[in-house]
C-alpha cells in the first residue's frame, strides 16, 4: 500500500513568526504525521517580517518564475524553502513583492487595521500553493488547511482545479480555530473571484458579506472533513458544522491530536473509497 500524501497549508508556522496556537499546531502536526508513515509537504506565506537569513530561506528557482492572474492582474510567484532539521521537514514559502514584502502579517503596524487586499493575498497564496504542487508533480491525498487565510483552498481545488488529474482524488480537511477578524474582507471579493470562473452558487456563503464567519463557511461548503482545532470556536460555525453532516473531529488536546488527526485522514480517505 502506497504512503498517503498530506499537504499542510497554513497561514502561520512556528518558528518563522511569533508563536501562536495555529502556528504551533502547524509546526508539530506535519512532523507527527510524517513520523506516522505518511508523506508530507508544508506551505505558508512568506510575510516580509520573516527573517530570511536567520531561518536560512532560499529561493527555489525551478519553482519560481510563474505569473498568477489575480483580479485580472499579473503577479509574479516566488517560491522559497527552509528546513527544520530537528523535524526532517521542509517548509515552502509563497512570496510576491506586492503582497508579502510588507513588514507585518495581516494588519498595518501603524493603524492596526487589516490590509484591504487581504482577500487578494489569500487568493494568491492558495493559487501559489496549488501551482507549486503541480510543478512538483506531487498529488496529495489530503490537503489540511489551517487558519482563515487558507479558506479559499477547498473552493479552488473543487472548482477551479476540478479537471486537473493531479487533484482528482484529493480530499480537503479544514481545521477551525478560535480566531476572528473584526471587519469584512474587501466588498469586491465575489467579483474578483468571478474572474476565476466561480459562479454565484459557488460563492453563496460570501455573497452578501465576506466577514469571518461567512468566509470560513465558504471553506466548509467544499470541505470533505472538518476538525475543531481550538477548544472553543464560533457558535455559528459550530451549528454550520453540525448541519453539514460532514465527517467531524472534535477538539483533541496536545497528547491526543496527532493520532486523532492521522486516523481522521484515513477515515476521510476510506469513506470516499468505499
Amino acid at each position: 500500500m502506497k504512503k498517503a500524501k498530506v499537504l499542510f497549508v497554513s497561514q502561520e508556522i512556528t518558528p518563522y513568526l511569533d508563536e501562536t496556537y495555529v502556528g504551533k499546531i502547524s509546526r508539530k502536526l506535519p512532523q507527527g504525521i510524517q513520523e506516522r508513515g505518511k508523506e508530507i509537504r508544508t506551505f505558508m506565506p512568506k510575510y516580509g517580517c520573516i527573517n530570511e537569513r536567520r531561518h536560512q530561506l532560499h529561493e527555489v528557482i525551478r519553482l519560481s518564475g510563474m505569473n498568477l492572474v489575480i483580479n485580472d492582474v499579473d503577479h509574479p510567484l516566488i517560491i522559497k524553502v527552509a528546513s527544520i532539521p530537528s523535524a526532517r521537514m521542509q517548509v515552502y514559502f509563497i512570496d510576491n513583492e506586492e503582497f508579502f514584502q510588507r513588514k507585518s502579517i495581516l494588519t498595518d503596524k501603524t493603524s492596526g487595521k487589516y490590509f484591504d487586499d487581504n482577500d487578494e493575498r489569500a487568493m494568491f497564496f492558495v493559487r501559489g500553493v496549488v501551482e507549486t504542487v503541480k510543478k512538483l508533480g506531487w498529488a496529495p491525498d489530503v490537503i489540511h488547511c489551517h487558519g482563515w487565510f487558507t479558506s479559499l483552498m477547498p473552493l479552488y481545488i473543487k472548482k477551479y482545479y476540478a479537471e486537473d488529474p493531479l487533484f482528482a482524488d484529493t480530499k480537503i480537511v479544514v481545521s477551525i480555530y478560535d480566531e476572528e477578524f473584526p471587519k469584512a474582507l474587501n466588498k469586491k471579493l465575489v467579483d474578483k473571484l468571478g474572474h476565476d470562473g466561480f459562479t454565484k452558487k459557488d460563492l453563496k456563503s460570501i455573497a452578501e458579506e465576506a466577514n469571518y464567519v461567512n468566509f470560513v463557511k465558504q471553506s466548509l461548503d467544499f470541505a470533505d472533513g472538518i476538525i475543531q482545532g481550538s477548544e472553543t470556536i464560533n457558535a455559528e460555525l459550530e451549528k454550520c458544522i453540525k448541519k453539514s453532516g460532514k465527517p467531524f473531529l472534535a477538539f483533541k488536546n496536545e497528547t491526543e491530536y496527532m493520532d486523532a488527526c492521522n486516523d481522521f485522514y484515513d477515515m476521510v480517505l476510506e469513506e470516499v473509497n468505499v
